[in-house]
């Protein structure tokens, strides 16, 4: 493979995704999972294991492990392995076991490429598996009508551009501890196994996020005996997992599955300008129509010999493929978009949420400051920005001559170290930080909703990506995610501090609908003026700004109304 195409690879790979946490795969389980090849379904019944607390669920009892101050439960099945027949079908319940069994590690992960450079498929079709993170055994919640006392429960979906990732990759022991709060990780099926399209389908049914819906209810039948609480659900996940929040906010099969919601780096409005990263990347836009992935669908079976079978048998033909021959590069980038016009997103989501048309649940909405620098670091060396004329340059590829001025005249190059970083806030603010905050408005109109900007420009690279001279990554993509869980990277003291009130605001609000942490600034409502709250390491790191004045929203507004 051409280095422009594995650079092509990484990038598509890492655009609009949790940047996959390399330094996490370096110990445990997770990184002996990681580069499992692909393997087939999991037989039961699985075995036991001696010790560990035991917890009844609706499908049969699980052993997990005890961690002194927090218990896992991983590797449980939430819904039947979509192998064989069950390829391409929407979730369908497990069966139920005998015995205890053994909860003791994660589930294989789902079928995947490596995000970045060469490298075959690993993970499993059988992948549908969650992992519960709970505290110890007294819930401090006030007693239920059974007069047991509940936590809240959050669900994270992960990021990945619905091609990478996994559940098991982001230990939630702070949030669970700290918080007193119950976590639960969720698989999903990614790529062309999670969001493929066909006429036999009866169009794109969005199999990744009827996934996640079945995560969800799982949650509901099962939550209570983790001893959290079914009817307090929070949704939370970033970049691709923030996508899938607001996707569930406006799908009216989400309805009464969790009560608030959390999006990270991941807004309904999310968008890339053509050629900003590469001379050979479009418009990335992660909700298309319905149509544009069935067609592609079709020409996908075409490439795979299954074209010509008749109608009805070319499901069949391809259900019949060994998964390898379906996890090529191609096929999982272009099924990594999620179809509206569908049962179960019926209106692209930035529409629905213009229109008023989502669930009325509380919602934290938020960006990194420098979203956009990790992305461009890993394509300079091939499309590199160059000096101020190379700048003016990208920015009329990507926006055209006459939008060109007028951006290089609100972001000069002459204003930044180097004309790449002026670039990539260029990117941030158009691409991230002001469309997440056009959704806030619109979301405010009708609940209640808090605004963040991770700040923190010295957030550890914990990627494994090496950075690039004149540009350093600061607050980048999913930078963030060390402050919430841990994922193998060593925090200084203020940034530990940080990480604790962080870790307060998300779980106060899944408590509650409102972030509060103690000794930490009030988080206001979102609204105009100085109402995000940007969070930074040390004193005065913590403080609300005027976001939509400071990354110059109104020209992009106007770019994209």
């Amino acid at each position: 493979m051409a280095p422009v195409d594995l650079v092509r690879r990484g990038v598509t790979a890492l655009c609009l995704l949790a940047l996959w946490p390399a330094t996490a795969l370096g110990a445990g389980p997770a990184a002996a999972a990681a580069d499992r090849p692909l393997t087939a379904a999991v037989d039961g019944p699985v075995a036991t294991a001696a010790g560990g607390p035991v917890v009844a669920t609706d499908r049969g009892p699980v052993r997990g492990r005890d961690h002194g101050g927090h218990r896992t439960f991983e590797g449980i099945p939430y819904a039947a392995p979509p192998t064989g027949p069950l390829r391409w079908r929407l979730p369908e319940p497990e069966a139920p076991w005998t015995g205890v069994r053994d909860a003791g590690a994660p589930g294989p992960r789902c079928v995947q490429l490596p995000p970045v450079g060469p490298g075959g498929p690993t993970g499993s079709e059988d992948c549908l598996y969650l992992n519960v993170t709970a505290p110890g055994p007294a819930p401090a919640r006030a007693p239920a009508p059974d007069g047991q006392r509940r936590r809240p429960v959050l669900v994270w979906f992960h990021g990945g551009g619905f091609a990478h990732g996994a559940g098991d990759l982001y230990r939630p022991e702070q949030l669970a501890v700290q918080g007193d709060a119950v976590v639960v990780t969720v698989n999903y099926r990614l790529g062309v196994f999670g969001l493929f399209g066909h006429p036999g389908l009866g169009g794109a049914p969005d199999f990744a996020l009827a996934d996640q819906q079945a995560a969800l209810r799982w949650v509901r039948a099962n939550a209570s005996g983790f001893g959290g609480d079914p009817y307090d659900v929070t949704l939370f996940g970033e970049s691709a997992g923030g996508l899938s929040v607001c996707a569930h906010l406006t799908s009216p099969a989400s309805g009464g599955l969790f009560q608030r919601a959390v999006l990270q780096s991941g807004s309904c409005s999310t968008t890339m300008p053509p050629w900003s990263l590469l001379p050979t990347l479009g418009r990335y836009e992660p909700f298309v129509p319905e149509q544009r992935t069935v067609e592609k669908g079709v020409a996908a079976a075409d490439r795979l010999g299954c074209g010509r079978a008749e109608p009805s048998a070319v499901l069949d033909c391809l259900r019949e493929l060994d998964p390898a021959r379906l996890a090529t590069p191609e096929l999982m980038q272009d099924f990594s978009l999620v179809s509206y016009g569908t049962t179960l997103l019926p209106v692209e989501p930035r529409r629905a949420l213009e229109q008023g048309r989502f669930h009325r649940v509380p919602v934290v909405t938020g960006t990194n400051q420098d979203e956009m620098r990790i992305f461009l670091g890993q394509t300079l060396a091939v499309f590199p920005v160059g000096d101020e004329a190379g700048y003016l340059d990208r920015l009329e590829r990507s926006f055209g001559a006459p939008a060109a001025r007028a951006i290089a005249a609100r972001y000069p190059a002459r204003a930044y170290p180097t004309p790449a970083l002026a670039f990539a806030a260029v990117l941030s603010d158009a691409s991230f930080t002001c469309p997440a905050l056009r959704d806030g408005r619109a979301l405010a109109r009708h609940v209640p909703t808090y605004a963040y900007r991770f700040s923190d420009r010295d957030a550890p690279n914990f990627t494994g990506l090496p950075e690039v001279e004149g540009l350093p990554y600061g607050a980048a993509h999913g930078f963030e995610l060390p402050y919430l869980f841990s994922m193998g990277v060593s925090l200084t003291g203020p940034q530990q501090g940080l990480s604790d009130r962080m870790a307060g605001y998300w779980t106060a609000f899944a408590r509650s609908g409102v972030p509060r942490a103690a000794g930490a600034p009030v988080w206001p409502r979102f609204g105009p003026g100085r109402t995000v709250l940007a969070l930074a390491p040390g004193a005065g790191g913590i403080r609300t700004v005027d976001a939509r004045a400071e990354h110059r929203c109104d020209l992009w507004d106007a770019q994209w109304p």
